[in-house]
């Protein structure tokens, strides 16, 4: 299939990709068109803003399902998503809206990605409101470059005002765009037509505004318009994550306070700073793997760190088209950032996993690391996340990063089954037997 591929010319892939999209969306009977479309696209945040939006709606009531990389929910229903693709390819986007209307939802979140896009599995989904998280490079030899890739998703905005008005639950449906405005390519995304644009993020010239960010011990406390937010989340970055969700209970003129409730009942975002162990020290799984998700990552990780502590990572890259620019850009942050650091795999792909370990160690003792005092290379990510495990004392915190909470590790052009919460239990469980 792969070689298919290849010698396939771009614009018949381009049709087959077109073609399967609306034939899906023709053989359930286009359910979008009945559904209330919440799009959520950006390089990082798009799970975490997903699960906001998702958790918040249903819990004022308004029934809502989600596809995104973690799961695939129908109302308060949640399985997993082990296919190992954000947004689902072939009739399978078409047959979980189609479930949701017939579940009695009244509104689905998709995450919409920029490689979804490039093969058309945005098309035969009739979307109303787009929210825009942020843009930093990633997957940029599959798009060719930054501009491309921006271009991309932008597709699902350009197209916003140009699909017809909707009336679900007796209710014209406006078409809105909600921008993070604290991003620098926000205007990109402001730019085109919609009935409404509303803004939101840390500073000043927000629509809706996160103050007083404080990170806690198991979560952060925040205010919007002098309410008191309490998330039981860790990482400041998911204040900016929430605001979405009240925006979009504010447009359908939700309750407030369910909304809030919803928002702060959400314990858990498998796979994002999830705790898998608090004592005697803390172990977090999350899926960052680029230079602004590590950056905020660790951060969070410092910020839990008690007197005399240290911090501990297991990292990696993937391969597999993602920009190799990031490999010693992460080496480095997590060099300056972390006290200990363990190299290891996550998915390389068809990539060589030793280049990239090498590509990301260089450049940590470029940094100041030691090779074998506080910084270990590891190819088996087990192994690597045993070690990094081994070396916590009580007190430090262990971030590991790179998975989150997928199922499989793309290894070569094989799908492993993989899970770093289920590994990092299984191992904590030898060192408490040891």
């Amino acid at each position: 299939m792969g070689f298919l591929k290849k010698i396939t010319p771009g614009f018949l892939l381009d049709m087959y990709h077109w073609g399967l999209a609306y034939l899906g969306a023709v053989f359930y009977g286009f359910p979008s068109k009945k559904l209330i479309i919440i799009g959520v696209t950006g390089t990082k945040g798009k799970t975490s803003t997903a699960y906001f939006i998702w958790r918040a709606l249903n819990s004022a009531g308004m029934k809502t399902g989600m596809i995104g990389t973690i799961s695939i929910c129908v109302g308060d229903e949640e399985k997993i998503n082990n296919l190992h693709m954000t947004m689902p390819g072939r009739f399978i986007i078409q047959k979980n809206l189609h479930r949701m209307l017939e579940g009695g939802c009244l509104a689905a979140v998709i995450e919409t990605t920029s490689e979804g896009i490039k093969q058309w599995r945005h098309k035969g989904i009739v979307y109303d409101i787009a929210v825009f998280t942020n843009l930093t490079p990633e997957h940029i030899p599959s798009h060719g470059s930054f501009e491309n890739y921006r271009a991309m998703k932008q597709k699902v905005f350009q197209e916003l005002s140009s699909s017809f008005q909707k009336t679900v639950s007796h209710r014209k449906i406006p078409k809105i765009i909600v921008a993070n405005v604290d991003s620098a390519e926000a205007p990109h995304f402001l730019k085109f037509a919609s009935d409404q644009k509303i803004t939101f993020g840390l500073s000043r010239g927000a629509d809706i505004r996160a103050e007083n960010v404080i990170e806690k011990d198991l979560g952060v406390e925040f205010k919007i318009k002098n309410q008191n937010i309490k998330l039981a989340l860790l990482g400041k970055f998911n204040a900016l994550n929430a605001l979405p969700a009240v925006i979009i209970g504010e447009i359908f003129k939700l309750e407030q306070r369910k909304i809030i409730e919803g928002i702060q009942g959400l314990s858990k975002i498998p796979g994002r700073m999830e705790i898998v162990q608090k004592t005697p020290f803390m172990v977090v799984v999350d899926f960052s793997y680029e230079r602004e998700s590590m950056t905020a990552a660790l951060k969070s990780g410092r910020e839990l760190l008690k007197k005399g502590s240290r911090l501990i990572v297991l990292l990696g890259a993937p391969g597999g088209g993602r920009d190799k620019s990031h490999r010693p850009i992460m080496g480095q942050i997590a060099a300056q950032m972390a006290d200990l650091m363990v190299v290891s795999t996550d998915e390389p792909y068809n990539d060589d996993p030793l280049q990239i370990i090498n590509d990301i160690s260089e450049a940590a003792t470029e940094a100041g690391k030691r090779e074998g005092i506080n910084l270990f290379r590891i190819p088996d990510r087990r192994e690597g996340i045993q070690r990094a495990l081994s070396l916590a004392k009580p007190g430090d915190v262990v971030i590991i990063s790179g998975m989150g909470a997928l199922q499989v590790r793309m290894i070569g052009n094989k799908a492993v089954p993989w899970d770093d919460r289920t590994v990092v239990r299984e191992e904590l469980a030898k060192i408490k037997l040891g």
